[in-house]
């Protein structure tokens, strides 16, 4: 049992020791926020600890050398006199107001050996904070609306919605910003209108355009990226998707047919066992042994495969319609099987096997008409577009 605990004490020992360690190799390399992770962490619950001194001394210096330069770095920023900074600005007032409201809470940190508490020269940032907030909303809603305003680019919108989001985040509802955040994710978003080339010289099922177009069921529809298959009049689209069927091949009807011959031996009652005399074999107690007596079950089942494909090819195209150029053109190419088995016999059903057995429950059926099959091979050919479509996105 002693053994056991000095094991433990000893891991424990260990352990503490490297945590130290890790702390001043932090403060060492100026990872000062790091340093003061580790130590708020281990004196969150035994600050008065003597073992936990170290931690109190290191959390006193990383405190100090990081809010030094934290305050620099935001003075030098504040010197450039460079608007883009506010942010920056803003994120490092937030920073060291952060910190020490994380460290208030541990306070009083005695330094035992030395009788005195450690000191944090803790200020105010409220002011400095929300000066700054104002600034930097300001300046992010003026740029928004400048870009708004001036710019033609999906881009410059998307990152005008980005700015304009943050700036909810950290000043909710300023000014018309949700105004504003609807109308730079409608300029960044790209409108597709979808539609269908039958260039197959066959008559498509009605059903089957509306499925293939009804973009809703592809889930393809991102933030920035709306597909229609209806033209609405005042929208204007970024880019055109065709669906191009050029061929759809259907093959004849056809039913094979397999002969299968099944023979199978069964119990036929019992017989006296005899030898090559022709007399009875008897057992130890003199009693005529019996066996088994087999006979030969046989049986014919003739096999059906009705079998009915077809494929459709034809090409998804991307085009740009602010360019009126065809950005580029995938191959689609979808196939449908229609197979159906049955069976019939002759003979002896008992012959047949299980798995022959299963076809005698069914009986030839229609085939399908071509309308049918090529409306099957619908569910295929949207996989395809929607793989074509979630791994090529030009917008």
């Amino acid at each position: 049992m002693k053994k056991l605990a000095f094991i433990l004490i000893l891991a424990i020992t260990i352990v503490s020791c490297s945590s130290v360690k890790k702390t001043q190799e932090a403060i060492n390399y100026g990872n000062y926020d790091e340093a003061i992770d580790i130590a708020i962490k281990n004196l969150r619950t035994h600050k008065t600890k003597k073992s936990n001194q170290s931690y109190v001394l290191m959390l006193e210096e990383a405190f100090a050398k990081a809010t030094i330069r934290d305050k620099e770095k935001i003075t030098f920023l504040k010197n450039d006199g460079n608007p883009a900074n506010l942010e920056s600005i803003y994120n490092g007032y937030i920073l060291l107001n952060n910190r020490q409201e994380r460290i208030k809470p541990l306070l009083p940190l005695p330094i035992l050996n030395k009788g005195k508490n450690a000191k944090f020269q803790f200020e105010n940032y409220t002011n400095d904070i929300l000066t700054t907030k104002d600034k930097l909303s300001n300046y992010l809603y003026t740029n928004a609306k400048k870009a708004l305003t001036n710019s033609e680019s999906k881009n410059d919108f998307r990152n005008t919605y980005e700015d304009l989001k943050y700036l909810n985040t950290i000043n909710p509802e300023y000014k018309n910003t949700l105004a504003l955040l609807e109308e730079a994710h409608y300029k960044g978003t790209n409108f597709v209108f979808v539609y269908m080339q039958n260039k197959t010289n066959q008559v498509i099922p009605m059903r089957l355009e509306d499925d293939l177009l009804n973009f809703d069921t592809y889930n393809l529809n991102d933030f920035w990226t709306v597909y229609h298959n209806n033209k609405q009049s005042k929208q204007l689209y970024d880019f055109e998707l065709e669906l191009n069927l050029r061929e759809i091949n259907i093959s004849p009807e056809q039913i094979r047919e397999k002969v299968i011959v099944q023979e199978k031996q069964v119990k036929d009652g019992w017989k006296y066992l005899i030898d090559k005399n022709g007399n009875g074999v008897k057992d130890s107690l003199g009693n005529t042994i019996k066996v088994d007596k087999f006979k030969t079950l046989k049986s014919k089942v003739t096999k059906f495969t009705q079998f009915k494909s077809v494929q459709v090819v034809g090409q998804v195209k991307y085009f740009n319609l602010k360019t009126n150029q065809l950005i580029q053109a995938f191959p689609l190419a979808s196939e449908f099987v229609f197979e159906h088995n049955y069976a019939t016999y002759s003979g002896d059903k008992d012959a047949i096997d299980k798995n022959n057995l299963d076809f005698l429950r069914y009986k030839h059926i229609p085939f399908p008409s071509n309308e049918q099959m090529v409306y099957d091979s619908g569910e295929d050919l949207k996989n395809k577009i929607k793989s074509i479509i979630s791994n090529n996105r030009f917008m």
